[in-house]
């Protein structure tokens, strides 16, 4: 019964929150553009579907997803796991913590295969390069980006390093890597990190950020718990990138090595 009055309240949420988007394309469809709604039935079917399918997953969010990733945290950062006592540690050694490091790779890997909106961004550039950027390949390598970001926002916050020194860092690698990239694969490349903060990630790279700084010595989850999604954002603009170059030189080095092959001949 309280799960039902709960569901209840975030589908009542759910619907306030799609209604301005709603109602912004019927004024433009009956007012600018002045068109009837295609597919009308369709529409509102499908509309009914996402309402309900956005509530069970923010309800299941709330109820599975946030606990488990702080669960998580806790039990593999807890002094009794890593350093075989539960006397408190001063401060954290950051060569203890293998299975945080491992974890929180595995999960920014699975949770970014399993994002809907870089599903969705893979299928499209799938579609409109016909087929010569595969979507497995794309979401393989975005996937991987994620889990070196999130990998290395633990270590922040095992740390406790500024945060600004990682982005500034990465950004920077960001701008070489766009002067050298294929021009084609720029936007796709930014894009690509801008999906991989939606409705799977977000959620339990955020409990995984605050259950660490929660049970790491010395960290404060307020100062240190924010920031993995930053990461999560950043590393597949480097790993896109990084792989379109690497691609273009093994291309141009077969390139070479056949020409050189024809003057032999």
């Amino acid at each position: 019964m309280e799960f039902l009055l709960d569901f209840s309240k975030t589908l009542l949420t759910t619907c306030r929150d799609v209604a301005p988007v709603l109602a912004l394309i019927i004024c433009f469809q009956l007012f600018v553009l002045r068109q009837p709604i295609p597919h009308l039935r369709r529409l509102v079917v499908g509309g009914i579907y996402v309402v309900i399918g956005l509530a069970l997953f923010l309800a299941g969010l709330e109820k599975a997803l946030f606990p488990l990733g702080k669960i998580m945290a806790a039990q593999l950062s807890d002094p009794v796991f890593i350093y075989g006592t539960s006397e408190p540690v001063a401060d954290a050694d950051w060569t203890a913590y293998g299975w945080i490091y491992l974890f929180a790779a595995l999960t920014g890997f699975a949770t970014t295969i399993a994002e809907p909106s870089l599903i969705a961004v893979a299928y499209k550039a799938n579609e409109v390069s016909a087929g010569t950027i595969s979507q497995w390949g794309l979401r393989i390598t975005v996937a991987i980006g994620v889990a070196l970001g999130i990998t290395l926002g633990a270590f922040r916050i095992v740390t406790g390093t500024p945060l600004f020194m990682y982005i500034l860092a990465g950004y920077l690698v960001v701008v070489v890597q766009t002067m050298f990239a294929p021009r084609s694969i720029i936007p796709l490349a930014y894009d690509s990190g801008g999906v991989t903060t939606s409705t799977v990630t977000v959620p339990i790279v955020a409990a995984l950020g605050i259950g660490l700084s929660s049970t790491v010595p010395g960290r404060n989850p307020a100062l240190d718990g924010f920031g993995l999604i930053a990461f999560a954002s950043l590393f597949p603009i480097i790993t896109v990138m990084g792989y379109a170059q690497l691609m273009q030189w093994f291309v141009g080095r077969r390139t070479a090595i056949r020409k050189e092959e024809d003057n032999e001949i």
